[in-house]
């Protein structure tokens, strides 16, 4: 059985993962500040005055066993740049999802992304034995999906109408996966590669 633990921190390849607590209200404000990400309806990036609920949330599905959220933490500076998650936790068939994952305007399209989801799959699939990671977003991100693509997952399709978006309009949901086998045929090489040639990433 799939059994996560929620404190973990995972570190490597310039950035570390810290397990997400109430003292990172100010640093996590600060970071979705840089670009004022709230704005953006189709992301879970919190406005300023709902940063504290927004962790409270995250906290609170971590009590339930249903995600594991983290703050990232840039080494080189020292600064949260922004956050990221497991969700939708599936013991029996040993699944996750990546999500709720921002950054900082600064730190899009750098090392970071691309860092941040090597660990997290590594974790994943090296040391809890997952047979598959997902991630979903929505259809109006284009710039979302084309980073997951670069990442190696594959597209399982689309739900129509799954959820509502900030702003009360009808979201469809894009979904997509990595299996362990595709993870060691090639996903985490690529990954490697990426950070290794300097490409940019999401």
């Amino acid at each position: 059985m799939l059994q996560i633990d929620p404190r973990v921190v995972l570190e490597g390849r310039g950035v570390r993962l810290e397990p997400m607590e109430v003292s990172h209200e100010a640093d996590l404000r600060a970071a979705a500040a840089d670009g004022e990400l709230w704005t953006l309806h189709f992301t879970s990036v919190p406005e300023p005055e709902a940063t504290r609920a927004y962790i409270d949330t995250a906290l609170a599905d971590r009590e339930k066993g249903t995600r594991v959220p983290w703050v990232v933490r840039e080494l080189s500076t020292g600064r949260i740049v922004g956050s990221t998650s497991y969700h939708d936790i599936l013991p029996a068939p040993h699944r996750v999802e990546i999500g709720y994952t921002w950054y900082a305007k600064r730190w899009q399209r750098t090392f970071v992304n691309t860092a941040c989801k090597l660990r997290l799959l590594e974790h994943a699939f090296d040391t809890l034995g997952c047979t598959v990671v997902g991630w979903r977003t929505d259809n109006l991100n284009v710039r979302s999906q084309a980073a997951i693509e670069r990442l190696g997952a594959k597209k399982d399709g689309v739900i129509r109408r799954q959820q509502l978006r900030r702003d009360g309009t009808l979201r469809d949901t894009v979904m997509y996966s990595v299996t362990s086998e595709e993870w060691a045929a090639g996903v985490r090489h690529g990954l490697e590669t990426r950070l290794a040639t300097g490409t940019r990433g999401a």
